[in-house]
């Protein structure tokens, strides 16, 4: 199986870029995409009724904001939109779909650069996530978490680590999260596999730091310890364009 992910920065303009074009030559089992700042009601029919998926949308209450939406080639057994707190759920950042083999945690979280306030809401959001993965890990579920974390995690991570240390995205709370998240047991998956720097998924596009590759890697897919087994590579794919990131993804076997 072949599953992306992908903050595509408001589906429509990525749907004029190309988007589907491209998806339907990749034709992979599983598309997560995030930001899509957009109801289904709002995108051509080709997109809400793309042949040979099951398409699940979690918009945000607010118009034009956040959103995420999952194409599967098989129909998952189970679909949440949530993690059951209205804070969190409200801005339709989560769609959580069950298969045979995993679930699968499809994630915008939050950007914490506004202030204060949205970096604690982000770092609740993070403490969240983490409690909601790890009941489904230890009721024996397997967990394949993918999306725009919004944090580089080291310094390897990004082009310019020194001059962001005090910059939301960077921070050492932020960071030391995500070394958290691994000690509970789950994998970033690139990193297992590509030890090489100079690798972003996302780039400032007012400065055209992507000619540059003055990058992030900010979006990734973390799998639990016992489930690597089954994956059997993990990529980023710079020069797919249509957004201000780029896609990421995993090949496992089940």
């Amino acid at each position: 199986m072949k599953l992306f992910s992908w903050n595509v920065n408001g589906i429509r303009a990525a749907e004029k870029k190309g988007l589907f074009t491209w998806f339907q030559k990749q034709s992979p089992d599983i598309l997560c995409l995030q930001e899509v700042k957009a109801t289904p009601d709002q995108v051509p029919a080709h997109v809400r009724n793309t042949p040979g998926y099951y398409i699940y949308w979690n918009p945000a209450e607010r118009k034009g904001y956040s959103g995420v939406a999952t194409f599967s080639k098989q129909k998952p057994s189970q679909v949440n939109n949530g993690f059951g707190i209205k804070k969190f759920d409200s801005e339709g950042r989560i769609l959580i779909t069950e298969y045979p083999w995993f679930t699968l945690f499809n994630i915008y979280f939050p950007n914490g650069k506004k202030d204060q306030e949205r970096l604690r809401y982000k770092l609740d959001f993070y403490e969240k996530f983490l409690s909601y993965a790890d009941t489904l890990k230890e009721s024996g579920k397997h967990i394949v978490v993918c999306g725009d974390f919004n944090t580089a995690h080291k310094e390897i991570d990004l082009s310019r680590p020194k001059e962001n240390e005090k910059i939301s995205g960077f921070l050492p709370v932020e960071r030391e999260w995500i070394d958290t998240f691994i000690d509970h047991g789950y994998v970033d998956t690139f990193r297992h596999f590509h030890k090489n720097p100079h690798q972003y998924s996302w780039w400032d596009l007012k400065t055209g730091a992507r000619a540059r590759n003055v990058g992030w890697r900010i979006d990734y897919f973390f799998v639990d310890k016992k489930f690597l087994s089954h994956v059997h590579n993990a990529f980023i794919l710079p020069d797919v364009v249509g957004s201000d990131h780029c896609p990421v993804g995993i090949e496992i076997s089940v």
